[in-house]
């Protein structure tokens, strides 16, 4: 499983991926020091635009994406994943969103 977000900034994209990979930061929720370890990614992320048909991306994300930082969303991506350049598990690897 893999859990894939269209947050629309950076600061919303950490706190959802650290809720899902850690648990609950606030302590408030459900999921307060449940840790899920699933792994998590943002739609505009390369590893994961690069596997959508561009036509469907650039009608259903494209606008969108215009308007986010996505380089500061990807930014904190990586950072809560606690990994810089690792790749995402793609197809044949046990996922695929074709």
């Amino acid at each position: 499983m893999v859990v894939l977000l269209g947050t629309p900034n950076a600061e919303s994209s950490r706190l959802y991926a650290m809720t899902v990979t850690d648990g609950d930061p606030s302590w408030a929720g459900a999921l307060a020091g449940i840790s899920l370890g699933l792994p998590v990614y943002h739609i505009t992320e390369p590893e994961v635009k690069n596997q959508v048909d561009p036509k469907v991306f650039e009608s259903q994300i494209g606008l969108a994406e215009m308007v986010l930082d996505t380089e500061e969303i990807i930014k904190a991506m990586k950072e809560t994943r606690g990994r810089e350049s690792s790749p995402l598990p793609l197809e044949g690897e046990g996922w695929s969103l074709s």
